[in-house]
């Protein structure tokens, strides 16, 4: 099975505003766990996220990072304020879709029925949802596919499926738990081009959790930078390599630069 990835020009600066998207923190601090085992995991944690930016959450394990993503969720109680644009979050919802590491597909349903799952819940009729699963699956390079089960995908395009079903909904936000970590090398390269193209495509505000700094350097508009436990930001890191981003990227003088840079924050990350 061969994955399809696009090659087509970075268009976002052609593309008309956003609706909504943008994420304030405000004094964060989660604690998790209780009594004996209760333990602070994110300590004052400020930071503000445009409408249609792309930003990775960088730091060692345990520190807090994917704690952080479940906040913005709605999955986790969290002191201060989580914000999408201006109103406070308060549990899950479909305006932020949640990408993980392991796909959430169900096996005994085929790509178009899995993408197509929340419009059934929503009680869009067969005919809509069908149309529209159909687009999200072509927007993904999965057209050829609709009609395979997981199993007999592989994990590259189950993680496309899984972000077809996610993006089916019109998130204003998609949330992104090292969804490539479980890829070989090769794979992951491609997914995250594939990502950047889907992402100059819908406009979304994108937040990708993840411990690779390559990975973060080659997605990010900004990198924030975080501090073993319980997570702080220690510096936030513009990332102002051009765009669209190819695999000769990684070998630029910039990117090998903020990368020995990202190396000493994560150094001395205490």
């Amino acid at each position: 099975m061969t994955m399809q990835t696009h090659r087509e020009p970075d268009t976002r600066r052609n593309q008309p505003p956003l609706e909504g998207g943008r994420i304030e923190l405000r004094d964060v601090s989660i604690v998790l766990g209780s009594g004996a085992a209760r333990f602070e995991a994110v300590r004052n944690f400020t930071c503000s996220i445009s409408a249609g930016e792309f930003v990775c959450i960088l730091g060692p394990s345990g520190c807090g990072k994917s704690t952080l993503l479940g906040a913005v969720a709605g999955h986790l109680h969290a002191d201060g304020e989580v914000l999408l644009d201006g109103e406070p979050i308060i549990g899950p919802d479909l305006d932020r879709g949640m990408v993980f590491q392991q796909h959430s597909l169900f096996p005994w349903r085929t790509v178009l029925g899995n993408v197509a799952f929340g419009l059934k819940m929503r009680g869009i009729g067969a005919q809509e949802r069908r149309a529209r699963a159909h687009e999200i699956i072509h927007l993904v390079g999965l057209e050829g596919f609709a009609d395979r089960y997981p199993a007999e995908l592989s994990g590259g395009m189950q993680q496309r499926a899984e972000i077809a079903r996610v993006l089916i909904n019109h998130p204003r936000v998609v949330l992104m738990d090292e969804p490539f970590g479980a890829l070989d090398a090769q794979t992951r390269q491609m997914m995250q081009e594939f990502l950047l193209d889907i992402w100059a495509r819908i406009r979304t505000t994108v937040v990708f959790v993840t411990h690779d700094i390559d990975e973060a350097l080659f997605l990010a508009d900004r990198i924030l930078v975080m501090s073993h436990r319980p997570g702080r930001i220690r510096e936030e890191v513009a990332v102002a390599l051009p765009r669209p981003r190819r695999v000769d990227t990684v070998t630029s003088e910039e990117f090998i630069r903020l990368k020995r840079h990202c190396l000493g924050l994560l150094r001395h990350a205490h």
